[in-house]
């Protein structure tokens, strides 16, 4: 039942609402709106077809819908960095999928075509003909050659980054460009990848004397095989030149005599040497797969027997040893009976021949050597008439795999590099003999021996 009170309140408020539909005008001409009852703050909902179809707004989408279409097919948004390729020398081989780069081998192509139009005939250029200052990696800059090399490209203008792991290689080769802001020093290793920006890279780290890379043959492989991949995957990533120092010891003990660029060698794969040796030769493989695969620019050296200034003492190569042994009052040792041939090439004759390379249009190989053939007897002479004539000669078994004969012909240089040494072996000893006294004795008095610069 209702109460009374309850059908009052019912009664007035009918009687009010009936009241105020009675006061408003009439809106029968106006268009009925649908409120959400559970949510009266929300906008009215509208009919999307309807809504499209209202003041032709289906009519202007479809145009801007062809539009945009006709737009991007007449210009197509093609990204080269999100297409993949497989690059079977990353690094160190893992086979890894890479971004490819189509504009930059393009570019690259462009680059060395011209500078192949400021060559002069027979691929001779002025090393000092250049565009523009480069910035240069040299792997191994750290230690005998290597440093040499660094002398003459920052006093060129280049900027040059220095990799070493220091295991032959020293400081003190370099300390006097500490604090030129064109040179880098990095401590690394090149059997692990690194990524740089440069222009040019030249692969020289290696141990290259019996005595180190004897010592972890292992290592020395690894060096120049998985290293020069990495070197040679830096170069295809940036569109750097590569130049790969190999050596006279692809030859082996030569059945031919000079030996000429053509020469296969004669190698032992077995033998204690074949770290070095098929090691160097697994590099150039690499190095030329590379270009006929890639289309890298590369370049290949092999580096008869040098001599100079900042060589290990007592390294295992004959002319550091003679000099070291004489300076020490020590016999000279000779193994073998001494008629063993070898070819010397002073340090600035070897970094001339490489930078000749580096700026030419010729991929080699190239032998860079001094064809001046001497056996150990005569080297021995010389050094005692340089340091000392009544130092004596001790004799001691060859070692294994110790090739008889090696000279370069380096007929090929000459005609394409224009290159050939000019150092005699009697002009650049006593050089050499300086810096040893100095780093031997601490012999305070000038130390000509850290120049490669001749007059």
């Amino acid at each position: 039942m209702i109460s009374s009170d309850n059908q009052s309140l019912v009664h007035r408020t009918h009687t009010t609402q009936s009241h105020q539909q009675d006061e408003q005008p009439d809106q029968s001409s106006q268009p009925t709106i649908d409120f959400d009852p559970q949510n009266n703050c929300r906008p009215p909902h509208t009919n999307p077809l309807r809504y499209l179809l209202r003041e032709q707004r289906l009519v202007f989408l479809l145009i801007g819908i062809t539009i945009a279409t006709l737009f991007f097919s007449s210009f197509p948004l093609s990204n080269p960095e999100l297409v993949t390729t497989h690059d079977p020398g990353f690094e160190s081989g893992s086979g890894l999928d890479l971004p490819a780069n189509p504009t930059r081998r393009v570019l690259y192509e462009a680059r060395g075509v011209g500078f192949g139009s400021v060559m002069s005939a027979g691929g001779k250029v002025p090393l000092g003909l250049k565009k523009k200052n480069q910035r240069i990696v040299v792997t191994g800059g750290a230690g005998f050659v290597g440093s040499h090399l660094v002398d003459r490209l920052i006093a060129r203008g280049d900027s040059v980054i220095v990799l070493d792991n220091f295991f032959t290689g020293r400081k003190e080769n370099l300390v006097h460009h500490f604090g030129n802001p064109k040179f880098e020093l990095i401590r690394h290793d090149v059997v692990e990848p690194i990524l740089l920006e440069v222009d040019q890279i030249y692969h020289l780290a290696c141990p290259a004397s019996p005595v180190h890379y004897k010592f972890n043959p292992v290592k020395t492989i690894k060096t120049n095989v998985v290293g020069t991949l990495n070197m040679l995957g830096l170069a295809k990533r940036v569109g750097a030149r590569f130049l790969l120092t190999s050596t006279s010891e692809v030859y082996g003990d030569p059945l031919q005599h000079p030996q000429a660029e053509s020469y296969w060698g004669n190698v032992n794969p077995i033998g204690v040497r074949s770290c070095y040796d098929e090691g160097k030769r697994t590099a150039e493989t690499l190095t030329m797969d590379y270009h006929r695969g890639l289309g890298i620019e590369v370049r290949i050296a092999r580096i008869f027997n040098t001599y100079g200034p900042r060589m290990c003492i007592d390294d295992g190569r004959v002319v550091s040893n003679f000099v070291a042994q004489a300076l020490r009052k020590e016999p000279l040792t000779v193994y073998g009976d001494g008629k063993q041939t070898r070819s010397f090439q002073y340090v600035s004759d070897l970094v001339e021949g490489l930078m000749r390379l580096m700026e030419g249009n010729h991929v080699g190989p190239f032998n860079l050597g001094n064809p001046g053939e001497f056996t150990m007897l005569e080297l021995a002479q010389v050094v005692q008439d340089t340091i000392d004539p009544n130092a004596k000669i001790e004799f001691r078994p060859n070692t294994e795999d110790d090739p008889h004969k090696r000279k370069p012909d380096i007929s090929k240089a000459k005609e394409l590099l224009g290159w050939e040494p000019n150092v005699s072996l009697r002009k650049g000893l006593p050089l050499m003999v300086a810096d040893f006294r100095h780093r031997i004795f601490g012999d305070p008095r000038d130390n000509q021996g850290g120049s490669t610069t001749f007059a």
